[in-house]
């Protein structure tokens, strides 16, 4: 069958969660997923299954150089995003990713300057600043309903330590809990406060891995500092026994807004008085209420010229600024200031 000329093909790497990269790209239009890429051939050959007009790679690089792929998607292991991305920018690529993009700051600065020589679109999928609940606070810090906003406490509960006992993220030498886990809370919070931190102070700890293979830390906490006297704590815990939860509280002069734990129907709560006797606001905004593909239109759109995608450069590389920087002062045990990119 003859290629479309008139589409934007896609090719995919990684098809873990890179499947619903596949199926998201395969629903905006004008795409057309034309490569996939999985180091497990039985994988590749089920999800190929389902996208019929793309070529199955083993390699990535082949995948990347594949002149009927414009938009690279990458969902492969984290220690790959780097090289994957600098050589799809370098080949004139567009290019969507999980995060973190890359591991270290030379490699994001190799990064920032190759994609400013290609004159593409770069962004990651984060998330959960798509999130309905999290929009509604967006919304909600804008109009003054929580006043100024004065203290932030953010823990990114990961519940799923045998992904670094077992799996392929302890595997990789100073796996870091914040860059694979921790960044969602960090985009989400420069998003909702439209801030930059300055410093950061931060500790780690490996007591509930001790015993195993990995050997970093399966929980990390930081403090930052904000222009405006805003203070922030971070959490990374991949070590902890509960299920998945983005837990998060905004303390504001005129209001305090709490994620509620418990099922994603839970509604989160908004205090507006400091009288016990009086209950709180119940928020119904659905969380998480999105899927993995939620940001794939946007970035679709700013390909084709029609706008900004959800999460533009400056934004992927401010939130990549701040990790390094928690990771940096964790290693140092000092208060570290953070260089942006």
């Amino acid at each position: 069958m003859p290629v479309d000329r008139t589409a934007v093909g896609v090719g995919v790497i990684g098809l873990g969660v890179g499947e619903q990269h596949a199926r998201a790209f395969a629903a905006a239009p004008p795409c057309r997923v034309r490569a996939l890429c999985d180091f497990d051939g039985a994988r590749l050959a089920a999800i190929g299954r389902d996208f019929p007009d793309a070529r199955r790679y083993e390699s990535a690089d082949d995948l990347i150089d594949d002149p009927n792929v414009a938009v690279v998607s990458i969902a492969s292991y984290d220690d790959h995003h780097f090289a994957q991305i600098l050589r799809a920018l370098r080949a004139g690529k567009h290019v969507f990713a999980e995060k973190p993009i890359c591991l270290t700051p030379s490699e994001l600065r190799e990064i920032r300057e190759a994609w400013r020589a290609s004159g593409r679109r770069l962004s990651t999928n984060t998330i959960l600043r798509s999130s309905p609940r999290f929009q509604w606070l967006k919304a909600a810090v804008a109009d003054g309903t929580l006043g100024r906003l004065y203290c932030i406490e953010a823990d990114y509960v990961y519940g799923r330590l045998s992904k670094l006992t077992d799996g392929w993220r302890g595997r990789i030498p100073g796996y870091s809990a914040i860059l694979g886990g921790g960044i969602h809370l960090v985009d989400l919070i420069l998003w909702l406060t439209g801030e930059r931190p300055i410093d950061v102070v931060g500790f780690g700890s490996g007591l509930a891995s001790r015993h195993t293979a990995f050997k970093g830390n399966d929980l990390v906490l930081a403090l930052l500092r904000f222009p405006s006297g805003l203070l922030v704590k971070i959490g990374a815990n991949f070590a902890s026994v509960h299920p998945h939860f983005h837990r998060f509280l905004a303390y504001g002069t005129a209001a305090t807004f709490e994620n509620v734990q418990g099922s994603p129907e839970a509604a989160a709560r908004l205090w507006q008085s400091r009288d016990a006797t009086v209950e709180p606001q119940a928020i119904e905004a659905p969380y998480p209420g999105i899927g993995k593909g939620v940001l794939i239109p946007s970035f679709v759109a700013a390909v084709l010229g029609r706008g900004e995608p959800e999460v533009p450069e400056p934004e992927v590389f401010d939130a990549l600024s701040v990790c390094l920087a928690i990771d940096r002062a964790v290693a140092e045990e000092r208060r570290v200031p953070i260089e942006y990119f």
